[in-house]
């Protein structure tokens, strides 16, 4: 079981992603309503997966990526939005983005995205211990 912290605008969001999480067997320890306050809340919780919607954010949410991104070199961060633009799409990549969670969500399609994730970091991490 991974810890997950949820940072998006929209309570109903939150809550449905959240659900979506832990029916998969994730805990969600925490969440926010804004990048300030989320960044905070997990630079305390630690979480191995971070989930942000960065829709709501004046950059596209960049700042509060690399914000994450110092903070919580090791966990696992996804976008989430209900609209990718190509620029916010190649920026999250650049800042080391694990993928890409898409409104509206279909769970199935939300867990798969997040445990092909965690494979691909495991198959590297197997590779650069065995090479």
């Amino acid at each position: 079981m991974l810890r997950v912290v949820i940072i998006d605008g929209i309570a109903m969001s939150r809550n449905l992603l959240g659900t979506i999480l832990t029916n998969g067997g994730h805990e969600v320890v925490g969440d926010s309503n804004t990048g300030a306050a989320g960044l905070a809340r997990m630079i305390k919780l630690r979480p191995q997966i971070v989930c942000i919607d960065i829709g709501h954010e004046e950059d596209g949410g960049m700042a509060l990526l690399d914000a994450v991104r110092g903070e919580l070199p090791k966990s696992l961060v996804f976008m989430v939005s209900g609209k990718m633009s190509p620029e916010n799409v190649h920026g999250a990549l650049q800042r080391g983005v694990h993928g890409f969670i898409v409104k509206p969500f279909n769970a199935d399609t939300v867990l798969t995205t997040i445990r092909n994730a965690i494979l691909k970091l495991a198959r590297e991490q197997k590779i650069k211990t065995e090479g």
